[in-house]
């Protein structure tokens, strides 16, 4: 037996048939709405002056980059030098910052 489902958008605003999802951001956080044509071209209309006054944001202001991770070989010396001065680790996970810390300023 076949089944076919339907998805039917309502606006968000006045509960009538939604004609498109609008997708905009304000204070850093990304919203949807799904509107009528009437307010869909009334949110554009109201938008407008300050999209005409804005800048694009670029994709570089998304936060920064993670630092690089340490490989194997670097753990494995912190490891070593550790245990030869004191410290108790582990031989798998992370290595603990004052243990790196330390191990950096030898």
């Amino acid at each position: 037996m076949a089944k076919t489902t339907i998805v039917r958008l309502t606006d968000d605003l006045d509960g009538s048939d939604a004609a498109s999802t609008i997708t905009f951001g304000w204070g850093g956080q990304s919203y949807e709405i799904d509107l009528s044509k009437k307010n869909a071209t009334a949110f554009e209309k109201s938008i407008r002056p300050y999209v005409s006054a804005g800048r694009k944001a670029g994709a570089g202001t998304r936060g920064r980059k993670a630092g690089r991770r340490s490989t194997s070989e670097d753990l494995s010396a912190v490891r070593a030098w550790a245990r030869e001065n004191g410290f108790s680790v582990s031989d798998r996970g992370r290595v603990p910052a004052n243990v790196v810390e330390a191990y950096k300023s030898r």
